[in-house]
């Protein structure tokens, strides 16, 4: 099947060109299928069984983030259906980039090689990097792409360096270091903090974040639903990688990394409290997401790592929506402001409804698969140490806080007299939000097939 799936990604590539139109349709389409056709391969379960080849490798996990992959995608020809296709700002172009970023991502999750998955995974850069350049809206837009590969290569290049000099065994069955000496063993700590540095940056985790928000102000719609939907998730599921591929035991570097990643996620919430950016907002809240799943992905458990893992197919969906609703709020105010969109309650009931469920999603509420994410996860990180507690308790406060804040601020008051009352949400954009809310609903009906 995974084969199917290359085949027809390369076949979107020599589609005839005949209008912009046709062919904008026929590659939307032809990613949705790749998304049904993507279901079948997988569980949706971590396992550690995997069918192997010389290049690609079918586990679970690794399945359900291809399906996410496609999906996602799908959804970016749709958001910038209106940006793109009908303002013709390269419709072309836009696709090719878009599917070849769907193809490096899909080679980079069924990389059996930890060389190859390091190549795939800084490949994925350049088209997003192009995304953000040739289609952002403001002129900071090339100093956020600055930032975004300075963070990511940068702190990348010590992994890179690990694999080339063979520091550690490629032999799976051999540690560099015993269960009784790893916990003194420092050159064992070093290779452990540099192999898991560049998918901190990646996810990214507090003190390493800031090229994030910078880079979904400046991004488009579609760069802003792939970075938060799939771009993100590529540190998650390197972690866990990485974790597998060396075994790497817990030891005193993951007791502070822990209170680090929770700690981090308390202040950016806090941070999220005081944002005026709309966009920002919701990067931040990402960021507090995504320390979430480095604490359960360092419990070093496989319960900690179904809900990491249940975490960021949730979080792709929830933060993906929020960045298209943060967009037909900007096509309404020409704004990025949360102040502004004041009163859109009155104007449009019907997107209020939208932006009431995929708030509480981020909260995260019932029938969510979030809530259960965090359900999991909590057990697994105070079985970690009980004395991170309070700074969980502190994380669900902010959390429901801010979006709340979000949900308010937008849609309640005296309606702002500078919104375009025509600026209304289309049919599309009803589709494009139920294509995000369904899969949610429906993960959360099967939850068997995703806990272990």
């Amino acid at each position: 099947m995974l084969k199917t799936l290359l085949l027809l990604n390369v076949a979107m590539f020599f589609i005839p060109n005949k209008s912009n139109k046709l062919n904008w349709t026929l590659q939307k389409w032809m990613l949705a299928l790749g998304a049904f056709l993507s279901l079948p391969m997988n569980t949706f379960q971590i396992s550690l069984i995997t069918t192997q080849s010389l290049f690609f490798s079918t586990f679970p996990m690794s399945t359900a983030l291809i399906s996410l992959t496609w999906w996602i995608s799908f959804l970016m020809m749709i958001a910038s259906h209106k940006s793109v296709l009908l303002k013709n700002k390269s419709p072309k172009m836009f696709s090719l980039l878009l599917i070849s970023l769907n193809l490096i991502l899909t080679l980079t999750f069924s990389a059996t090689s930890m060389f190859w998955f390091y190549i795939f995974f800084e490949m994925s850069l350049i088209p997003t990097l192009i995304l953000i350049l040739g289609w952002g809206y403001q002129p900071e837009r090339l100093q956020a792409g600055m930032y975004m590969i300075l963070y990511t290569v940068t702190a990348s290049l010590p992994f890179l360096v690990i694999l080339l000099t063979n520091t550690i065994s490629f032999n799976k069955h051999i540690l560099i270091a015993t269960q009784t000496t790893a916990h003194l063993n420092w050159t064992y700590l070093l290779i452990l903090l540099f192999s898991i540095l560049a998918f901190m940056v990646k996810l990214p985790v507090y003190s390493v974040h800031l090229w994030l928000p910078k880079a979904h102000v400046e991004a488009p719609v579609a760069g802003s639903m792939i970075l938060a939907g799939i771009l993100l998730k590529l540190g998650g599921f390197g972690l866990i990688q990485v974790m597998l591929f060396y075994h790497f035991s817990s030891n005193i570097l993951f007791s502070f990394l822990m209170p680090m990643a929770l700690w981090g996620g308390m202040l950016t919430s806090m941070i999220c409290m005081r944002q005026t950016d709309l966009k920002a907002l919701i990067a931040y809240s990402s960021v507090a997401h995504m320390s979430f799943v480095l604490a359960s992905t360092l419990t070093n458990s496989m319960w900690g790592w179904s809900a990491a893992f249940m975490m960021m197919i949730s979080h792709g969906l929830v933060s993906s929506s929020m960045f298209c609703l943060s967009n037909l709020a900007y096509e309404s105010t020409q704004s990025r402001s949360i102040l502004i969109p004041k009163g859109m309650l009155m104007m449009s009931p019907a997107l209020s409804i939208w932006w009431f469920l995929f708030c509480t999603a981020n909260i995260p509420t019932p029938p969510s698969i979030s809530l259960m994410s965090e359900i999991l996860a909590i057990p697994s990180i105070i079985f970690f140490s009980f004395s991170l507690i309070p700074i969980i308790v502190i994380m669900g406060m902010l959390s429901a806080a801010y979006n709340l804040l979000v949900y308010t601020t937008t849609q309640h008051g005296m309606l702002n007299k500078t919104i375009n009352p025509f600026s209304t949400p289309t049919k599309m954009n009803h589709k494009l939000l139920i294509f995000h809310l369904t899969p949610l609903l429906l993960l959360t009906l099967n939850m068997t097939k995703i806990i272990m």
